[in-house]
């Protein structure tokens, strides 16, 4: 249960310190991807044709990175922009650091799914950031039991549903398999990110403390050993500081 002016845990001076961070970040983002499409235009576009995903190339595997902060036109980057900040907001609200993990594995998920499996054309853009940042907020709220991010990541699905046709087959100048993989991308990182105490009550684990940013990791309460000189507890588990209690301990912090 949380206490007075707390949320999920934290304080409000706590959530404004993460919130204004998150701020900072995404105007930092937008503000780099309006640099590179001024100095991309200037060029006729040669950064997006030099550092875009051609698939199966492995020349530009690299360019899984590159191509998310580059446009093929203004209409492009104006049609991201919005839906990056908000979205990219909402995931990183709680944490910029794992926000950043968020970012990573969404990249490669989308990245990826376009450099393996799309036709023979040279893809950029940050759409799939924009469909792994949907897809996370969405799924987040679910998997770490918060129930103010279920309804924000409800809003969001009613309010931005839009966004989902862009992800089907056949849409003209689209990369639906981008969308796509960037979509999965938000739902694995939610999945892999969730908050570990979630994952103890859900298990049954209970009396879960959060630790570190944004209760990233926990310990679960161990009974009170044995008064008789060995190894275990009184409940046949092992004592902190034992190979078996640290075997536990990180199977518990899998989720396991």
């Amino acid at each position: 249960m949380d206490g007075p002016g707390s949320w999920d845990g934290r304080s409000a001076e706590e959530v404004l310190y993460e919130a204004r961070k998150a701020l900072y970040v995404m105007v930092g983002f937008i503000a780099v991807i309006w640099a590179l499409q001024v100095v991309n235009w200037a060029s006729n576009y040669q950064l997006s044709n030099h550092f875009g995903i051609v698939p199966r190339n492995v020349g530009h595997l690299g360019d899984i990175i590159s191509s998310p902060f580059l446009h093929y036109s203004w209409q492009h980057i104006e049609s991201n922009s919005g839906p990056l900040f908000v979205f990219g907001f909402l995931a990183a609200y709680r944490g910029v650091r794992k926000f950043l993990m968020v970012t990573l594995i969404i990249t490669f998920s989308s990245g990826l799914m376009v450099w393996f499996a799309q036709g023979n054309s040279n893809t950029v853009g940050a759409s799939g950031l924009v469909y792994g940042y949907f897809s996370y907020v969405i799924v987040k709220g679910l998997f770490d039991r918060h129930m103010v991010d279920v309804l924000i990541g409800c809003v969001m699905a009613l309010s931005y549903a839009y966004l989902l046709t862009a992800a089907l087959p056949g849409v003209p100048h689209v990369s639906w398999l981008g969308h796509l993989g960037g979509a999965i991308g938000g739902v694995l990182a939610g999945w892999l990110l969730r908050e570990r105490g979630a994952a103890a009550l859900a298990s049954g684990g209970g009396g879960a403390d959060r630790l570190g940013d944004g209760g990233l990791s926990d310990t679960k309460i161990l009974s009170a050993p044995k008064q008789d000189g060995g190894r275990k507890s009184a409940k046949g588990g092992s004592l902190p500081g034992s190979p078996r209690s640290d075997l536990l301990k990180e199977l518990d912090d899998l989720g396991l």
